[in-house]
């Protein structure tokens, strides 16, 4: 029974980790170089829901399946999935509204923008280090 927890959160985490780098590193920039910049914003604006349930699913299915083998490392995914949660149902709406606010010529919504998306962006980094490092410390061991 171990062994199987052990390949599922393992396979888990590498999902998790691995789309969460190709989003970032292939699909977001790609997005903005092949796409005039409002038809870009507004395919990755409509990904991020599909984004964040995939992160969400990933990482509660490393959650669940590394409990009873490393409660450390699942109570980090368990916080992975969590966040995912918060940023998909709480700070995604609030970062679409401020955009919506900036782009309809209010000038306070701009700065508002920006602070919220550099959140966001600083929550997927911290998600991404802490998949990779249950996933480096939980492979090797």
């Amino acid at each position: 029974m171990d062994t199987l927890l052990a390949g599922i959160a393992l396979f888990a985490l590498a999902l998790l980790l691995g789309g969460m780098v190709f989003f970032a590193a292939v699909v977001a920039p790609r997005a903005f170089r092949v796409l005039p910049p409002e038809m870009a914003g507004r395919f990755v604006r409509h990904l991020f829901p599909a984004y964040y349930l995939y992160l969400l699913g990933c990482a509660a299915a490393a959650a669940v399946a590394l409990f009873p083998l490393a409660k450390p490392a699942a109570g980090i995914m368990a916080a992975v999935a969590g966040l995912s949660l918060w940023l998909r149902q709480v700070l995604m709406p609030r970062i679409n509204a401020a955009s919506d606010a900036a782009k309809a010529g209010r000038a306070e919504a701009e700065p508002v923008f920006h602070r919220l998306h550099r959140l966001s962006v600083v929550a997927n980094l911290v998600q991404m280090v802490a998949a990779g490092a249950v996933l480096a410390l939980f492979a090797a061991g």
